[in-house]
């Protein structure tokens, strides 16, 4: 047999449809040509933003979507070219689409939220984000799911849908400084200029603590048996921020011990009074 006779060997052959050697080929190398692309594109942009020429966050997003644009042209391409009308397959397949869509309307909203995400940007690869209580840093930005590492260090798979439609704080979407604070009591009669100097230098002494802007203190209440002060400080690490305030609230349990400052408990007096 003949490289002619093999490359326009049928393979398959029905009315509308004739697949030989030579379109099978071309499918085939039309989808790995594709992803060889996808690949060195995806190397080159990791380069440019390990070197910092490039936003990793805004890059990442618009790669998504050209990835998937490319990926359905390509496969269009590659239909064409074994005889299969992309057109007349999506036409063909309307009646499906609308009874897939019916019995997966959930996995549908997720693409959807995906491709909101996506284009509006309102949440990029390594945001902190905080969703139902759990802070995490956003690792992957997919089109039906999202991968999201929390602070324990283990990773949650969360559906795009939740991140459209819940709501959701975004600690570093505007700028990577984000404030946080730290509550503490102080007993009565307690020297509150002494406080406000001591809560000041443990903030100055922790090391993720930035020092533009400046920490500051201040004297929220006179509470049932405290007076209570926050400290208020600026981060870069939001992510790691627990223990950050950690090593604050054991700085400032040292100093207060140092200067004798009490931090006071709540106290009750009972009264009993014995029936006649």
């Amino acid at each position: 047999m003949s490289i002619a006779e093999i490359i326009n060997y049928k393979i398959l052959q029905t009315e509308k449809l004739s697949l030989t050697v030579y379109q099978l080929v071309v499918f085939i190398v039309i989808l790995i040509i594709t992803w060889l692309i996808m690949k060195v594109i995806k190397r080159f942009i990791n380069r440019k933003i390990k070197k910092g020429n490039i936003s990793a966050s805004n890059t990442l997003a618009v790669y998504q979507i050209v990835k998937y644009i490319i990926w359905i042209l390509a496969i269009g391409i590659a239909l064409e070219a074994i005889g299969i009308n992309f057109n007349i397959l999506i036409a063909s397949s309307a009646a499906l689409l609308v009874g897939l869509g019916l019995g997966l309307q959930q996995v549908f909203m997720d693409y959807i939220a995906g491709i909101i995400i996506l284009v509006e940007g309102v949440m990029r690869v390594n945001d902190v984000i905080e969703l139902e209580d759990v802070v995490g840093e956003v690792k992957h930005i997919g089109l039906r799911t999202s991968r999201v590492e929390t602070r324990d260090d283990y990773v949650i798979v969360v559906p795009n849908h939740k991140l459209v439609n819940d709501m959701v704080v975004n600690w570093s979407h505007n700028r990577k400084l984000t404030r946080f604070h730290v509550e503490v009591g102080v007993a009565y009669g307690s020297d509150i200029r002494l406080v406000e100097k001591i809560l000041l230098e443990c903030a100055n002494e922790t090391g993720n603590v930035t020092q533009m802007p400046p920490p500051f203190v201040r004297f929220d209440n006179f509470g049932n048996s405290s007076l209570d002060f926050k400290l208020f400080f600026f981060t870069e690490d939001s992510f790691r921020v627990e223990n950050t305030k950690s090593t604050l609230r054991f700085k400032i349990d040292d100093k207060f011990r140092e200067n004798g400052i009490r931090i006071p408990f709540p106290q009750r007096d009972v009264h009993m009074i014995k029936p006649e």
